[in-house]
């Protein structure tokens, strides 16, 4: 991955050696800038789900038409997440039977207002350069806001921050 400097890698669940899942850890941890496409045969909501929270931006299913991976990788490439029709079904789904249960409260409004800001450019794709740029600040400013924000929601990575934007309605839908 370093020799080649990819930005993308399409991964599957059952590999060889090591698992997808833990394939994908080992990149979003080494390489946080390569963004991973599950592209699996499994239409499982405990895959789908466990790909999300390893760090993958994308899940697509093999049967799909080669014009919705090709839609996923460009998606992705832009710094949006894309999720396969029927596994998307299911993450609304999720998120429903959360806001049924009251489990979907949050601490959203205990956020300052630019860590609120700097949420939504992260779930928005952009780097902390970015970021920074954008809100004249400094890239370790804009990763401290990260850290908090993940702290102050209970949120592990960059799938789970995305996830949490677009159930707050943080994101523009294209």
């Amino acid at each position: 991955m370093q020799e080649l400097q990819l930005d993308i890698v399409l991964i599957d669940i059952a590999m060889p050696n090591l698992n997808g899942l833990e394939a994908t850890r080992v990149i979003k941890r080494d390489y946080p800038q390569v963004q991973v496409i599950g592209l699996t045969m499994y239409e499982s909501d405990e895959y789908f789900f466990q790909l999300l929270n390893a760090g993958a931006s994308g899940y697509v299913l093999k049967k799909a038409a080669s014009a919705d991976l090709i839609a996923a990788i460009r998606a992705v490439y832009a710094g949006d997440v894309f999720l396969y029709p029927s596994v998307a079904r299911r993450l609304v789904s999720d998120y429903l039977s959360r806001v049924k249960s009251g489990e979907e409260k949050s601490s959203y409004d205990g956020l300052t207002a630019r860590e609120r800001e700097v949420l939504k450019l992260i779930a928005e794709g952009h780097t902390n350069q970015v970021i920074a740029d954008k809100l004249v600040i400094s890239p370790s400013t804009v990763q401290t806001h990260r850290t908090r924000i993940m702290q102050r929601l209970n949120l592990h990575n960059r799938a789970e921050l995305i996830q949490y934007a677009m159930r707050k309605g943080l994101l523009d839908r294209a």
